[in-house]
C-alpha cells in the first residue's frame, strides 16, 4: 500500500465495516437501544479549563505509520492508569484494520472511568453515530477531509440530539474554512498529521489556530511528545492536546503523562 492511498483505502474499508455492522444491528434496533441510556457526559466542559491546557489521553495499540506501538496492551489498565494520573478525557481508537482497535473498547473503559470518552475513528455515516452512542462514547471525532459540509452538518447535529460533542477535525485552511461556516460547531481539532501521506508537520497548527475564532474550543492532535510542545501550545491559547503514541510507547505510563504535562 502507498501511504499516498492510505485515507482512499481506509474509507473503502469502513463502508464495509458498516455494511456489516449494519447487518448484525440494523440500524433501527440500534436507535431503539439508544433511547433506554443513561445521558452522556459533557465532553466540552471536560476540558474547558481556564489558565491551563487539558489532556485526552488515547488508548490505540497500532498506527499505520508505526505499526504495533504498545505490545502490552490491556484496555482497562490503559484506562485505569489514565484515570490515577488525572486527565480529563479519554480517547479511544475503535478502528480496527489499521489501528487494531475494536468498538467493544469504549464499553471496556466505561467500566473502568466515569471520565467522558471520545470514540476516534473514520465516521463516514449517521449510523456510526448511533453506534457510538451505545457502546459508551460521550464525543465523536468527525474528520472533515472525510466529509462534506452538509455530512458534517447532519452528523454534528445528530450527535447533539444524542447528547454527545463533535470534535471537527482539520489540517488545512481549505477545511477549517468549510468547517468554520457551520455555526453549531464549537470544538475544533487541528491535527498536525496529513491523512494521505501520514506525514506531521508542527507548523499546521500555528498556521491554522490563529484563523479560529476565540469562542471556539481548539484541541491539538499528533505529533506532541515533549513537555515543551505542550506549554508552547498552551501559551498559544489552545485548550487541549490529543496524545497517544508518546504514552502507549511508553514503559511507564503514568510517569509519561505526568512528565508530558508537567502534572
Amino acid at each position: 500500500m502507498k501511504k499516498s492511498d492510505f485515507l482512499k483505502e481506509i474509507v473503502a474499508r469502513k463502508k464495509e465495516k458498516i455494511a456489516l455492522s449494519k447487518h448484525e444491528l440494523p440500524e433501527e434496533e440500534l436507535k431503539e437501544r439508544v433511547k433506554s441510556l443513561a445521558p452522556a457526559r459533557n465532553f466540552i466542559e471536560a476540558i474547558q479549563k481556564p489558565r491551563q491546557i487539558s489532556l485526552i489521553a488515547e488508548i490505540k495499540k497500532a498506527s499505520p505509520s508505526r505499526g504495533v506501538i504498545r505490545q502490552d496492551f490491556n484496555v482497562q489498565d490503559i484506562a485505569r492508569t489514565y484515570q490515577e494520573a488525572g486527565v480529563q478525557t479519554i480517547a479511544v481508537l475503535t478502528e480496527e484494520d489499521y489501528f487494531q482497535g475494536h468498538l467493544s473498547y469504549l464499553n471496556e473503559v466505561r467500566g473502568i472511568t466515569d471520565l467522558p470518552l471520545l470514540r476516534k475513528d473514520f465516521i463516514l455515516e449517521p449510523y456510526q453515530i448511533y453506534e457510538s452512542r451505545f457502546f459508551g462514547a460521550d464525543a465523536v471525532l468527525l474528520i472533515s477531509e472525510m466529509l462534506t459540509q452538509d455530512s458534517i452538518l447532519q452528523m454534528s447535529q445528530l450527535a447533539a440530539e444524542l447528547g454527545l460533542a463533535s470534535l471537527v477535525e482539520v489540517h488545512s485552511e481549505k477545511e477549517l474554512r468549510k468547517v468554520l461556516k457551520l455555526k453549531n460547531i464549537s470544538l475544533i481539532g487541528i491535527n498536525n498529521r496529513d491523512l494521505h501521506t501520514l506525514e506531521v508537520d508542527p507548523c499546521t497548527t500555528q498556521k491554522l489556530f490563529t484563523l479560529i475564532p476565540k469562542d471556539k474550543t481548539v484541541v491539538v492532535e499528533s505529533g506532541i511528545k515533549s513537555r515543551q510542545d505542550v506549554m508552547f501550545l498552551k501559551i498559544l491559547g489552545v485548550s487541549a492536546v490529543l496524545i497517544g503514541e508518546a504514552f502507549m510507547a511508553a514503559s511507564d505510563i503514568r510517569r509519561q503523562v505526568e512528565e508530558i504535562m508537567g502534572w
